[in-house]
C-alpha cells in the first residue's frame, strides 16, 4: 500500500509539473511509467494484436496529453490512463466494427466444458474467450491488471453493482470450465 501512496504522489508532481510549465518533459516520464501496462490492458482487450495495441497506446497517450488538465486526482493517474485506453479501444472498435459477443453469456452457458489440455495457460486463455465482453473486460481489470472494483467501475464508466456481478459470474464460470485442472491437481497430491 505504501508503495502505491509514494507512486501517486510522484504522478501528482509530475502531473503539476507539467501543468505548470507546460513542458513535456514530466509527462514524458509519466509515459515512460506507465506504458507498459496501458500497452498490456489494449493487448488483452485486442487479444493479443499488438500493432493495433501499440497505435492505441500512442493516442491514448496524445489524448492523456491534451487532456491532462482535467486529470483531477480522484483517482490515481495509472487508473485515469486505463479509462482512456479503454475509451480509445471502444472508440476502434467502432470505427473497425470488431464483433466482440456482447450477449455471449447465453451462448457460453450452452457450450460444453472444455476438456483438460495439456497446457493449462491455453486453457485458460480459450476460458476467458468464451466468458462474455463484459466479463472478459471486468476480469481483465480486475484480476490481471489489479484494479479494485471501484477502479474497474472508473475506467470502464460502469456501475460498481455492475462490475462485481460480471466479476462474480466470470470466476465462476472460470472456477468451472477449469475444474479438471483443480481435480488432477488434487490427484496429484494424493499420489
Amino acid at each position: 500500500m505504501h508503495d502505491g501512496a509514494a507512486e501517486a504522489r510522484v504522478d501528482q508532481a509530475l502531473v503539476a509539473r507539467a501543468l505548470l510549465t507546460g513542458d513535456h518533459q514530466p509527462f514524458e516520464q509519466l509515459v515512460r511509467r506507465h506504458q507498459g501496462l496501458v500497452r498490456a490492458q489494449l493487448r488483452r482487450l485486442l487479444h493479443g494484436d499488438a500493432a493495433t495495441a501499440d497505435d492505441l497506446a500512442q493516442e491514448t497517450f496524445v489524448l492523456a496529453w491534451r487532456k491532462l488538465d482535467q486529470f483531477r486526482g480522484e483517482a490515481r493517474f495509472s487508473t485515469w490512463l486505463y479509462r482512456i485506453a479503454y475509451a480509445c479501444f471502444l472508440q476502434a472498435r467502432r470505427k473497425r466494427s470488431w464483433s466482440l459477443d456482447e450477449d455471449g453469456d447465453e451462448a457460453a452457458d450452452q457450450l460444453p466444458a472444455p476438456l483438460p489440455a495439456v497446457d493449462l495457460q491455453m486453457d485458460v486463455e480459450q476460458a476467458m474467450r468464451r466468458l462474455s465482453a463484459a466479463e472478459q473486460t471486468v476480469l481483465l481489470h480486475c484480476v490481471q491488471l489489479g484494479l479494485s472494483h471501484d477502479e474497474t467501475a472508473y475506467v470502464l464508466a460502469m456501475p460498481l453493482g455492475t462490475v462485481k456481478t460480471h466479476a462474480l459470474r466470470g470466476k465462476a464460470k472460470l472456477k468451472t470450465w477449469l475444474a479438471p485442472w483443480h481435480t488432477g491437481a488434487d490427484e496429484e497430491a494424493i499420489r
